[in-house]
């Protein structure tokens, strides 16, 4: 069910995103530009950061829940500025399965620090 959600949203986010920007908030998005993109995607993290502070004070997470599903929203939007869907995000996560996260940060490091390879 996760993954036809996802993929659904990312259709319509496509099939909006040529659209006029008078019609669609993700063709106003899109006409405006990365950048704007970029700033939604940082303030959806900002105020999903404070729901979670907020919900570990008072044990309420429907907040946390609405924030997230906007954070994820525009991440989506963001993605689809680059011609990338779920899916490439999806097999990451995938890829990551039963590696450890110490282990899959230390390679992200070193190939980092080591630009040669």
């Amino acid at each position: 069910m996760s993954n036809d959600i996802l993929d659904a949203l990312a259709r319509v986010i496509e099939e909006r995103k040529q659209a006029a920007p008078e019609s669609s908030y993700v063709a106003s998005l899109h006409h405006k530009g990365l950048n704007k993109i970029l700033e939604k995607v940082g303030e959806e993290c900002t105020e999903t950061l404070i729901a979670a502070k907020d919900a570990e004070h008072s044990g309420e997470y429907d907040d946390l829940v609405y924030e997230t599903a906007d954070l994820w929203f525009h991440s989506l939007v963001m993605l689809s500025h680059f011609n990338l869907q779920p899916d490439a995000v999806l097999n990451e996560l995938a890829r990551r399965f039963n590696v450890s996260g110490h282990a899959e940060k230390a390679a992200r490091s070193s190939s980092t620090n080591n630009p040669s390879e």
